[in-house]
Order: structure tokens, then C-alpha cells, then sequence
């Protein structure tokens, strides 16, 4: 049990970082920078800010331990669907195999993430 709560949260503060601290503190901290990562691949400025806090709100939900279970099974599905059409994104657009790798990775941290909550919740019934 102790071993699966590690595992947990090492990988949710990750995506925590990733997926919510890093797009936040550049929308606060500098925000001429927060559609860097966007507007190369074609999409409009305000898609960079919708998706800035579409990943915090989801970030959100899958740390905070009462949030529903329906509202974490969401999350956990929009920051998946994120990750997928980024790698999509960096395959059709600028095929460049880190931009279009990192991705994955996050999406695989995401994935343990969800195994390991899930081995959590299980065992608490």
C-alpha cells in the first residue's frame, strides 16, 4: 500500500508540475510567452489560454483527494486527449521527434498515475 502511494504522487507531482505549475507560472509570470508553444503549430492566441486553464483545473482535480470520482475520471481524460493530439500536433506540423516525444512521456507518467489512484481507491473499499 505504501509502495503504490509513493508511486502516486511521485508521478501525479510531475504532471502537477508539468501539466499545471509550469503553464500557470507563464501565463503569470510571462505572459508574451504563453503562446510560444501554440502558435507555431497554427493555433490561435486564445487556444494557448483555454488550454493554460483547461490543464490547471484538471491538474486540480486529480491531486485534491475529495474531489468525485466521475469529475478525477475526466480530468484524468482531458489531460490524456491533450497529450494525444500534442504528439499529432508536433507529428503533421514541425516533426520534430523531441517535441513530438515529449508527449508521450507525460502521457506515460499520466498513465501510472491513474493506474497507481486507482490501486489507491481500490484498497480503501
Amino acid at each position: 500500500m505504501k509502495k503504490n502511494k509513493i508511486i502516486f504522487w511521485i508521478a501525479t507531482t510531475i504532471i502537477i508540475l508539468w501539466e499545471g505549475v509550469m503553464p500557470l507560472s507563464t501565463i503569470l509570470f510571462s505572459p508574451e510567452q504563453a503562446t510560444i508553444g501554440t502558435r507555431p503549430l497554427g493555433y490561435p492566441d486564445y487556444f494557448a489560454y483555454a488550454l493554460i486553464i483547461c490543464k490547471a483545473l484538471g491538474v486540480l482535480a486529480i491531486s485534491v483527494s475529495k474531489v468525485p470520482a466521475k469529475l478525477r475520471e475526466w480530468a484524468y481524460a482531458g489531460l490524456t486527449f491533450n497529450l494525444i493530439f500534442a504528439f499529432i500536433s508536433h507529428a503533421c506540423v514541425d516533426q520534430n521527434i523531441g517535441f513530438m516525444l515529449m508527449p508521450l512521456v507525460v502521457l506515460g507518467i499520466l498513465a501510472v498515475s491513474y493506474v497507481y489512484g486507482n490501486k489507491i481507491r481500490a484498497t480503501k473499499i
